[in-house]
Protein backbone atom coordinates (compact mmCIF):
# COMPACT_ATOMS: atom_id res chain seq x y z
CA UNK A 1 0.00 0.00 0.00
CA UNK A 2 2.95 2.30 0.64
CA UNK A 3 4.04 2.18 -3.00
CA UNK A 4 0.53 3.19 -4.07
CA UNK A 5 0.77 6.32 -1.91
CA UNK A 6 4.43 7.08 -2.69
CA UNK A 7 4.05 6.55 -6.43
CA UNK A 8 0.40 7.54 -7.02
CA UNK A 9 1.15 9.60 -10.16
CA UNK A 10 3.34 6.84 -11.59
CA UNK A 11 0.54 4.30 -11.10
CA UNK A 12 -1.89 6.71 -12.76
CA UNK A 13 0.39 7.05 -15.80
CA UNK A 14 0.81 3.26 -15.95
CA UNK A 15 -2.99 2.87 -15.99
CA UNK A 16 -3.28 5.43 -18.79
CA UNK A 17 -0.52 3.70 -20.79
CA UNK A 18 -2.26 0.33 -20.34
CA UNK A 19 -5.55 1.80 -21.50
CA UNK A 20 -4.06 3.42 -24.62
CA UNK A 21 -2.01 0.31 -25.35
CA UNK A 22 -4.75 -2.31 -25.13
CA UNK A 23 -7.83 -0.55 -26.49
CA UNK A 24 -8.59 0.83 -29.94
CA UNK A 25 -7.52 4.43 -30.30
CA UNK A 26 -9.75 6.65 -32.47
CA UNK A 27 -8.26 7.79 -35.78
CA UNK A 28 -7.05 11.39 -36.02
CA UNK A 29 -5.39 13.58 -38.63
CA UNK A 30 -2.10 13.01 -36.81
CA UNK A 31 -2.17 9.38 -37.93
CA UNK A 32 -0.91 10.63 -41.29
CA UNK A 33 2.32 11.98 -39.71
CA UNK A 34 5.18 9.56 -40.31
CA UNK A 35 6.29 7.79 -37.11
CA UNK A 36 4.03 9.88 -34.88
CA UNK A 37 3.31 6.72 -32.89
CA UNK A 38 7.02 6.33 -32.07
CA UNK A 39 7.13 9.92 -30.78
CA UNK A 40 4.08 9.20 -28.65
CA UNK A 41 5.78 6.08 -27.23
CA UNK A 42 8.95 8.06 -26.40
CA UNK A 43 6.86 10.74 -24.67
CA UNK A 44 4.70 8.26 -22.73
CA UNK A 45 7.62 6.28 -21.34
CA UNK A 46 9.81 9.33 -20.88
CA UNK A 47 7.02 10.90 -18.84
CA UNK A 48 6.41 7.73 -16.85
CA UNK A 49 10.06 7.29 -15.97
CA UNK A 50 10.52 10.97 -15.13
CA UNK A 51 7.56 10.86 -12.77
CA UNK A 52 8.87 7.65 -11.15
CA UNK A 53 12.27 9.34 -10.66
CA UNK A 54 10.67 12.47 -9.18
CA UNK A 55 8.49 10.44 -6.82
CA UNK A 56 11.50 8.34 -5.82
CA UNK A 57 13.65 11.40 -5.16
CA UNK A 58 10.88 13.07 -3.15
CA UNK A 59 10.37 10.07 -0.89
CA UNK A 60 14.03 9.23 -0.21
CA UNK A 61 16.70 11.25 1.53
CA UNK A 62 19.51 9.28 -0.06
CA UNK A 63 19.81 8.02 -3.60
CA UNK A 64 20.21 4.28 -4.08
CA UNK A 65 21.21 4.13 -7.75
CA UNK A 66 20.56 0.42 -8.07
CA UNK A 67 16.98 0.69 -6.78
CA UNK A 68 16.32 3.86 -8.73
CA UNK A 69 17.62 2.49 -12.03
CA UNK A 70 15.70 -0.76 -11.66
CA UNK A 71 12.45 0.86 -10.54
CA UNK A 72 12.49 3.92 -12.74
CA UNK A 73 14.08 2.58 -15.90
CA UNK A 74 14.29 -1.19 -16.20
CA UNK A 75 10.81 -2.02 -14.87
CA UNK A 76 9.07 0.38 -17.30
CA UNK A 77 11.08 -1.12 -20.17
CA UNK A 78 10.00 -4.60 -19.02
CA UNK A 79 6.41 -3.35 -18.77
CA UNK A 80 6.61 -2.11 -22.35
CA UNK A 81 7.75 -5.54 -23.52
CA UNK A 82 4.90 -7.21 -21.67
CA UNK A 83 2.42 -4.77 -23.20
CA UNK A 84 3.75 -5.47 -26.70
CA UNK A 85 3.30 -9.21 -26.08
CA UNK A 86 -0.23 -8.60 -24.76
CA UNK A 87 -1.04 -6.54 -27.85
CA UNK A 88 0.15 -9.36 -30.08
CA UNK A 89 -1.36 -12.35 -28.28
CA UNK A 90 -4.21 -11.10 -26.07
CA UNK A 91 -5.98 -8.54 -28.26
CA UNK A 92 -7.66 -8.74 -31.62
CA UNK A 93 -7.50 -5.03 -32.36
CA UNK A 94 -3.79 -4.37 -31.71
CA UNK A 95 -0.50 -5.92 -32.76
CA UNK A 96 2.82 -6.04 -30.97
CA UNK A 97 5.65 -4.02 -32.49
CA UNK A 98 9.24 -4.31 -31.30
CA UNK A 99 9.97 -0.88 -32.76
CA UNK A 100 7.45 0.46 -30.24
CA UNK A 101 9.40 -1.21 -27.45
CA UNK A 102 12.59 0.40 -28.74
CA UNK A 103 10.85 3.80 -28.71
CA UNK A 104 9.59 3.09 -25.18
CA UNK A 105 13.13 2.24 -24.11
CA UNK A 106 14.49 5.44 -25.64
CA UNK A 107 11.93 7.42 -23.66
CA UNK A 108 12.81 5.57 -20.45
CA UNK A 109 16.53 6.10 -20.93
CA UNK A 110 16.04 9.77 -21.81
CA UNK A 111 14.27 10.23 -18.49
CA UNK A 112 17.55 9.55 -16.70
CA UNK A 113 18.98 12.79 -18.11
CA UNK A 114 16.06 14.78 -16.74
CA UNK A 115 16.81 13.68 -13.19
CA UNK A 116 20.60 13.72 -13.11
CA UNK A 117 20.86 17.33 -12.00
CA UNK A 118 18.48 16.79 -9.09
CA UNK A 119 20.12 13.54 -8.03
CA UNK A 120 23.58 15.14 -7.98
CA UNK A 121 22.37 17.35 -5.18
CA UNK A 122 21.46 14.33 -3.03
CA UNK A 123 24.04 12.59 -0.82
CA UNK A 124 25.14 9.20 -2.08
CA UNK A 125 24.02 6.14 -0.14
CA UNK A 126 26.76 4.53 1.87
CA UNK A 127 27.44 0.84 1.28
CA UNK A 128 27.23 -1.25 4.48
Amino acid sequence: MTSLKQYKYSWLIIAIILYFSLFTIPKTELDEVTNIDKLVHICMYGSLCTVIWIEYLRSHTRLNWKKALVGATLLPILLSGIIELLQEYATTNRSGDWEDMIANSIGALAAIATTLFRSRLMPKEENP
